[in-house]
């Protein structure tokens, strides 16, 4: 398969994958995530809830599902973030 071919592959992997973490953070926060759209990648932030601290540990299970995740304080709370890279391939021979 072509590099264009891959990376439209990978793509539609991102959003599939995306998609299914959205529903499970909206689920455990009780509130709609933000997706962010990055060159090769999705970033997804949901609001850390009450309801998310109580189910602390499948709110990691989902983040561990990015490439990259993390939780970041804000003036207004808590947000947890996950990104979902493209993989990339090393050059044929």
């Amino acid at each position: 398969m072509g590099a264009v071919g891959y990376d439209r592959h990978q793509n539609a992997a991102i959003q599939a994958a995306a998609a299914t973490v959205v529903q499970q953070l909206s689920e455990l926060t009780g509130t709609t995530p933000r997706v962010i759209v990055e060159l090769g990648a999705v970033r997804i932030e949901a609001d850390v809830t009450d309801a998310a601290l109580r189910r602390w540990t499948r709110l990691v299970a989902v983040l561990e599902l990015g490439t990259e995740y993390g939780v970041s304080r804000t003036p207004d709370g808590q947000i947890a973030w996950l990104r979902i890279a493209l993989r990339r391939q090393g050059p044929r021979s």
